[in-house]
């Protein structure tokens, strides 16, 4: 999923020692459904922990962000989809829809 970092929580510890923050994730596409496109705008909660979460920590509200993970219920009294985050890439910039990273 490509999005766009819109809040960002502090970093915080686990019990356990791992870092852990929270964010919100702002998405905009154009998907095709029954053979016509689509708009397609969404805010996500969004969890990174471990290594990811520090690398989240870096980005600021308003970077265009790559993300992979998977979704799952926020808790067992909330079954609120919520992202947890696996990777994360920061893309450079973003024209007609498409991803575009400075190699390198």
């Amino acid at each position: 999923m490509t999005g766009t970092l819109i809040e960002r929580k502090a970093l915080r510890f686990t019990p356990a020692g791992v870092p852990v923050v929270e964010c919100l994730i702002g998405h905009q596409s154009e998907q095709l459904e029954a053979d016509s496109p689509r708009r397609v705008e969404c805010e996500i909660q969004a969890i990174a922990l471990g290594s990811t979460a520090q690398w989240l920590q870096a980005a600021g509200p308003g970077m265009v962000l790559q993300l992979t993970g998977f979704l799952a219920a926020r808790s067992r009294n909330s079954k609120q989809p919520r992202l947890h985050i696996t990777t994360i890439e920061f893309v450079e910039g973003n024209q007609d829809g498409k991803v575009l990273q400075e190699e390198g």
